[in-house]
């Protein structure tokens, strides 16, 4: 598929320049070969994949990382750039390596436990030239890091992942998860410490939402 069929089908959900085009070419053109030999994504359609993944994940770029994008900072919503990106249980990249090619600025973590998927990962960010991502090899329990931005996305066993994801966001931060609706209350139930804004509907869907919430900022301050 062409950059020009790919930027048809994610208007919906972002507008990206020519250069971010091109690279979702080249990296959808790697996801349908190795997926045909390495069970990365269970979508198989190429237009689908680029709506539910690339779409969605291009989508929370804007939201999370966009100069435009607006932050909960001790209970008042402003801009503040976001220098540093955890993606929890990467899979084949979704969200981490969108947010990694929309935010050059921006040093993300991709921590992928499957030996496959991270040789995936790592061609991929070979493939693009992405200077500002790198893959962790390991659980995300087992990861010494922090983050000013954690996100997580299709994650199985979702009430272990969340407190694993928790963990990684730095004080001030945020977690950010793209889940279904049915989900948002058992988020809030799980980790009931941030203060969490109002989950934003993904285009196109009835039921997947970006739910982002702040650490350390009370939750009684949350617009």
């Amino acid at each position: 598929m062409d950059a020009k069929a790919i930027a048809g089908l994610i208007a919906p959900f972002a507008q990206l320049s020519p250069e971010l085009l091109e690279q979702t070419a080249t990296y959808l053109a790697l996801l349908l070969k190795w997926n045909a030999r390495v069970n990365l994504t269970a979508v198989r359609d190429s237009r689908e994949m680029v709506t539910r993944h690339f779409g969605e994940s291009f989508f929370a770029a804007e939201r999370l990382l966009s100069v435009h994008a607006v932050h909960l900072v001790h209970g008042v919503h402003q801009p503040r750039e976001t220098t540093t990106v955890i993606d929890v249980g990467s899979g084949a990249g979704f969200p981490g390596l969108p947010l990694a090619m929309f935010s050059p600025n921006a040093q993300v973590v991709l921590i992928e436990s499957h030996a496959k998927k991270v040789a995936f990962l790592n061609e991929v960010i070979s493939a693009l030239g992405l200077r500002n991502a790198r893959v962790a090899r390991q659980r995300a329990e087992e990861y010494p890091g922090r983050a000013e931005l954690v996100t997580m996305r299709a994650v199985e066993m979702f009430e272990k992942s969340i407190h694993a994801a928790h963990k990684l966001v730095a004080e001030g931060g945020r977690l950010a998860l793209m889940i279904g609706a049915v989900q948002i209350r058992l988020a809030k139930e799980e980790i009931g410490q941030l203060a969490w804004n109002e989950a934003m509907p993904v285009p196109g869907s009835h039921s997947r939402v970006l739910l982002v919430g702040t650490k350390g900022t009370s939750p009684d301050k949350v617009e």
